[in-house]
């Protein structure tokens, strides 16, 4: 997520640039193309560079950080492919959690990419669009961030292009590529923001308005978590600027405002069935388990600590200050870098104050309820601690995550500090001579004394260049992400693959998989449903839904059965299994309307393969799964 704001001083024209609106000087066509170019290549090896441990066994690897969020994400895959194929409603399904079903937009359903990217996932499947989706996201995000910054805010490309790679690549945006690919779907934010900053530009505000309106609808489909916090953001950037430049401010407050009327009504008139249905439709839910995610703060050493899928990075560190979300681990040398940065640029930059500023705000506010050090929760009160966990839409975000607008001011600043290097290292342009001076090269000592006075100074610049184009790259080298780690899992059954399954399931009734998938138990058969393209609906599911009084839970709330299940998967022995036990199994399975129970090769099948006979009685061998027959039951 880029910020970017463009500073006067570096625009070379004698006229002061306005440092909201104003865009660097064209340049020469050939030179930018190579550059443009080569930087999202090199965007895009990195891309790949990152997904590569999937690479090996597509289909069979997932995320060995968050295995089940990998589930879930093919799953959506798929999900956007089946409503495409059959023209169903996107923002709802039951093919997962049925009968009572899923509302997608309750959830993170990324919409605005599985529906257009549907065509691929029928072709390649799931878990083949999957690794290509994620490596593209990382990359698209540098590459749009890369264009804003060179187009906005810097006149050197190298230093647009270590922004971009820093707000694409950087620790806590790679961290949430394990599983999380809409936390790294951020390509749209850079553009978001530049055309807030451009809201205020005189006789254009009806096109302003027009694509920040189409931009935020969009972004929408993919991530509104990351759209409040940018949201936050560019109000944090306008004030900033509006106290620092308040004439040009009140100048330009009129087409502002004017233009971002007409953006917030064609957004909201583009989205507002979508949310109505977010917050109104079936299996709709308020709040999640009492504000669960208020604590999750950032941990104050977490900034200064290298990530683990950095170079310098060590698994070792997550047992102690990573149980929550990796969101900054900057590692201290950029810490160092970026305060240095600030210094040496607040006093003379509108852009680095307004970052300064952003830092500031948004560091504090992402320490949650209570300071965090070194792993343990200090007596310490942090802002958090005074807002309610009932507070509406503020109820559902973590603390940890307001972190993610300071990775992108670092970005930015990064870029910034290295164009302020490269334009130090310019040789000054000499002004025309005069006869005045030509008369004046007799006078030969005061000369030779001026040149070698000059000479010094050139050379301390230099020097000084230097060692700041050095500072930054020594900050920089030990984030270089590493391959994401992976972890191979079971293929579904050749019974589901194969269709097996067919003359068992007919229109209505549900296959239910053992273990019934949850958000903990049955990540493999969770997959059953992705990878078959939802050809059947199972019971259960890796959701947020309602409980009975309409509170946001994890999961499907738990029938007997399927708490029996989950509770003999945990024990690793059949319980006594009573009268009781088989009438509840048999209304469940009422309940789920199924009409065949499958058990294949997975984690505990001897165990549940008994649990479920004493339940249902002697099950049949049908290709490589255990069967039970329900149809005449239920």
């Amino acid at each position: 997520m880029a910020v970017p704001v463009v500073d006067p001083s570096l625009n070379p024209s004698p006229v002061e640039a306005d440092p909201v609106v104003a865009d660097p000087p064209r340049r020469a066509r050939r030179r930018p193309a190579r550059a443009d170019l080569l930087a999202i290549g090199t965007y895009v090896l990195l891309g790949v560079l990152v997904c590569l441990n999937y690479w090996g066994d597509v289909e069979n690897r997932v995320s060995s950080h968050l295995p089940t969020d990998h589930s879930w994400f093919e799953w959506l895959f798929a999900h956007g492919a089946y409503s495409v194929q059959h023209l169903e409603n996107p923002l709802f399904t039951t093919r997962q959690n049925a009968p009572d079903g899923v509302n997608m937009m309750a959830n993170t359903s990324l919409l605005g990419v599985t529906l257009p990217l549907a065509p691929l996932t029928l072709l390649l499947g799931p878990q083949v669009i999957y690794a290509l989706y994620l490596g593209a996201a990382l990359s698209a995000t540098a590459a749009t961030s890369y264009w804003v910054l060179s187009r906005h805010l810097v006149q050197s490309r190298a230093a647009a292009f270590v922004g971009g790679a820093f707000l694409g690549f950087a620790p806590g945006i790679v961290h949430h590529a394990n599983g999380q690919p809409n936390f790294v779907s951020n390509f749209l934010l850079p553009l978001i923001v530049a055309r807030v900053l451009r809201l205020g530009e005189p006789g254009r505000w009806r096109r302003n308005g027009t694509a920040l309106g189409l931009l935020v609808a969009y972004q929408i489909f993919i991530n509104e978590e990351m759209l409040l916090l940018t949201a936050l953001a560019c109000l944090v950037v306008v004030v900033a600027y509006a106290v620092q430049r308040p004439r040009a401010a009140r100048e330009r407050a009129g087409s502002f405002l004017a233009a971002l009327g007409l953006g917030g009504g064609l957004a909201l008139l583009l989205t507002a069935y979508p949310i109505w249905f977010q917050f109104n439709g079936p299996q709709s839910y308020r709040g999640l388990q009492g504000g669960v995610f208020h604590n999750w703060g950032e941990d104050l050493v977490a900034f200064v600590t290298f990530a683990r899928d950095t170079v310098a990075g060590d698994e070792a560190v997550e047992k102690t200050i990573g149980l929550t979300e990796q969101n900054t681990w900057f590692g201290w040398p950029l810490v160092l870098v970026a305060l240095a940065a600030l210094v040496l640029l607040v006093r003379r930059s509108v852009p680095a104050r307004i970052l300064a500023v952003l830092v500031v705000v948004f560091t504090t506010a992402s320490i949650g309820p209570v300071v965090r050090f070194n792993g343990a929760e200090t007596d310490i009160d942090g802002p958090w601690a005074y807002v309610p966990d009932d507070l509406p839409l503020v109820e559902m975000m973590m603390p940890t995550r307001l972190s993610l607008v300071v990775v992108a001011a670092v970005g930015v600043l990064l870029a910034l500090a290295w164009d302020r290097l490269a334009g130090a290292g310019r040789p000054p342009v000499p002004a025309p001579r005069t006869a005045a001076d030509e008369g004046a090269d007799d006078e030969g000592a005061d000369d030779e004394s001026g040149d070698r006075g000059t000479a010094a100074r050139d050379t301390r610049r230099r020097v000084l260049r230097l060692a700041g184009f050095v500072a930054i790259a020594a900050a920089l080298v030990p984030l270089i992400p590493r391959p994401l780690p992976a972890e191979r899992i079971d293929p579904p059954p050749h019974f589901i693959t194969a269709g097996g399954w067919r003359p068992y399931v007919p229109q209505g009734r549900t296959l239910v998989p053992v273990p019934i998938p949850s958000n903990v138990h049955g990540l493999h058969t969770l997959r059953w449903s992705a990878l078959t393209g939802h050809e059947f609906p199972i019971p259960g599911g890796y959701f947020i839904g309602p409980n009975e009084r309409g509170e946001g839970v994890f999961g499907a709330p738990n029938r007997p059965t399927s708490t029996l299940i989950y509770s003999t998967m945990d024990a690793g022995e059949v319980p006594e299994i009573t009268a009781e036990n088989r009438r509840q199994a048999v209304e469940d399975l009422r309940f789920w309307r199924a009409s065949v129970v499958v058990l294949g090769a997975g984690p505990r099948e001897a165990v549940l393969r008994d649990l479920m006979a004493e339940l249902l009685g002697p099950p049949q061998r049908v290709d490589d799964v255990w069967i039970w027959d329900v149809r005449d039951r239920v």
